[in-house]
């Protein structure tokens, strides 16, 4: 007798939809976060925002800066929370080394993607992303633009 619950609904916590219109989203990494108590029941409560949050690599490991996590009224009273704080990331070795060389020598960028529950761990997806110029965002709004016209003339059909 298993009581598995669904959260299929519940797993996404936060998005950060403004990378995919700023950047190319090259390839996607799934890093575990060093929180702190109260961080983990805003998370819970879905008190998260990912809009102006970067990733920063430094001293071989890899840093969430400026991701808001609003602290719930009924946090802790001896914990003074900061809800911008930098927060560590947890990757492997090997995703460390690739993602320095990457973003050292060939320009790139991390960008924070997503934050959801994996088996009652929180998660960050991080993208390995190069920067759009303003002609590329234009072209990508065209051909999103021409691909919602030719579903509503095939729905007329």
């Amino acid at each position: 007798m298993s009581s598995k619950k669904s959260t299929a609904g519940s797993a996404n916590i936060a998005q950060n939809r403004q990378a995919t219109h700023e950047y190319f989203i090259e390839e996607r990494f799934e890093a575990g976060l060093v929180l702190e108590g109260w961080e983990v029941k805003s998370l819970r409560a879905g008190k998260a925002q990912l809009k102006e949050s970067y990733v920063v690599l430094r001293n071989g490991e890899a840093w969430l800066f400026g991701a808001h996590f609003s602290p719930l009224p009924s946090a802790s009273t001896h914990v003074q929370p900061d809800p911008t704080r930098t927060r560590k990331l947890l990757l492997h070795a090997e995703e460390l080394s690739r993602l320095i060389g990457q973003v050292e020598r060939k320009g790139y960028t991390l960008v924070p993607l997503s934050l959801y529950w994996k088996q009652g761990r929180a998660k960050l997806e991080v993208g390995l992303a190069r920067g759009k110029q303003q002609h590329d965002k234009r072209a990508t709004e065209k051909a999103r633009d021409w691909q919602r016209e030719k579903q509503r003339v095939m729905r007329r059909g």
